[in-house]
């Protein structure tokens, strides 16, 4: 384990957040003790890709978005030492090449061994629903041969509300559901119906876990068509 992370997690701002927001976690034992897995989560705020990692024994890779990694002044410097620190990948999402080379990245710390963290979404949900998943997530998994832990993020949207400079104290938690096993669909990540139907079935088990509402467009759409909800 990287000294840097190591030092993050259990000495300094680790046992900080767990004293101040009390985070909880059910099913840690579904993640297993090692070998490459995909952990797809939804994704409800930045916070996500904080609490998901303190709260797991084995380090995760997140595919982090570019301008985690830009930031100005105090705020952006703590960003950015976080991310690194922890492991996170900055990317492109501008599509093309630049989605090519995130599947890449996720591809090699799969083929490390290790834990990548994914959210299917492809980014933050505006208002609390679960949105459409984009099939980058199967090609992925398909690729790589690897099993899914599907996570539910709980609470972590009220922490820091459209407007708000702070974050607030609430309590948040974690629940991990059973390994998806998509073996049966090796060696068919080209076929668009194979990847449509694999991202499909991990959104619906993120649904089940969450418990959130379900609307079958995607999370950018929304963003772009009501600009109010963009934070």
């Amino acid at each position: 384990m990287n000294l840097f992370f190591w030092l993050l997690k259990y000495v300094f701002l680790g046992p900080l957040l767990k004293a101040i927001w009390r985070p909880w976690i059910i099913g840690a034992e579904n993640i297993p003790k090692e070998g490459p897995a995909i952990l797809a989560s939804n994704h409800l705020s930045f916070f996500d890709s904080i609490f998901l990692p303190l709260m797991t024994e084995r380090r995760v890779s997140f595919l982090a978005k570019s301008e985690y990694f830009t930031g100005r002044g105090l705020k952006g410097w703590a960003t950015r030492l976080f991310m690194l620190g922890t492991g996170q990948l900055p990317i492109d999402r501008s599509g093309g090449k630049a989605s090519e080379a995130s599947l890449n990245a996720g591809l090699r710390v799969l083929a490390d061994g290790d834990l990548l963290g994914i959210y299917p979404e492809g980014t933050r949900s505006p208002d609390g629903t679960l949105y459409r998943g984009r099939t980058g997530i199967a090609r992925m998994v398909l690729e790589a041969n690897v099993p899914v832990i599907p996570v539910a993020m709980i609470g972590t949207t009220q922490l820091m509300p459209m407007g708000a400079k702070l974050p607030r104290i609430r309590r948040v938690g974690i629940v991990v559901g059973k390994p998806l096993d998509f073996s049966r669909f090796s060696g068919l990540e080209g076929d668009r119906f194979i990847l449509r139907s694999v991202t499909d079935e991990i959104v619906y088990e993120l649904m089940r876990l969450s418990g959130q509402r379900y609307d079958d467009v995607y999370a950018s759409t929304v963003k772009a068509t009501r600009p109010s909800l963009n934070r």
